[in-house]
């Protein structure tokens, strides 16, 4: 079967042009999950912690945000999250999150990893994302 210059160039710019969309789309879905996160995390965890990219936390025992890749994996937070944040501080109130609201926390702090190396992609949180989560719809305690 012979296709005509003029066919092929339209399926060409058609293919371009579904795929140009489909990683805009997923660009957009990103940054709009991190938006998200940043959001809960201003909302949730800003009295304590540094949650931007600059910045001192105003409680000195809590890590700013954009440290915990030193002291954490941050795409393995999930879990720790999924459970209810639990530390040895009698300070620390205890926040439990839904599955989707984890995902935008964990995705905001990537994405303000002081090293670049930690806002690497990985396993852990895709797979987080897709096992069934038995605190999704909880809120926050004290909420």
């Amino acid at each position: 079967m012979d296709v005509s210059a003029g066919a092929r160039q339209r399926l060409t710019l058609a293919v371009a042009t579904a795929l140009a969309v489909a990683l805009s789309s997923q660009a957009h879905a990103q940054a709009t999950s991190e938006a998200r996160g940043h959001a809960l995390v201003l909302r949730n965890c800003a009295m304590c912690h540094a949650v931007e990219t600059v910045g001192d936390s105003p409680n000195p025992q809590a890590p700013p945000f954009r440290r915990l890749h030193e002291r954490y994996a941050v795409e393995d937070l999930g879990d720790a999250i999924a459970e209810g944040i639990r530390v040895g501080h009698p300070q620390m109130p205890e926040f439990r999150f839904g599955a989707h609201e984890i995902i935008d926390i964990i995705a905001y702090v990537k994405s303000i990893q002081t090293d670049t190396h930690a806002q690497g992609a990985g396993g852990a949180l895709a797979e987080f994302a897709a096992a069934p989560s038995p605190l999704s719809g909880q809120a926050a305690a004290g909420r």
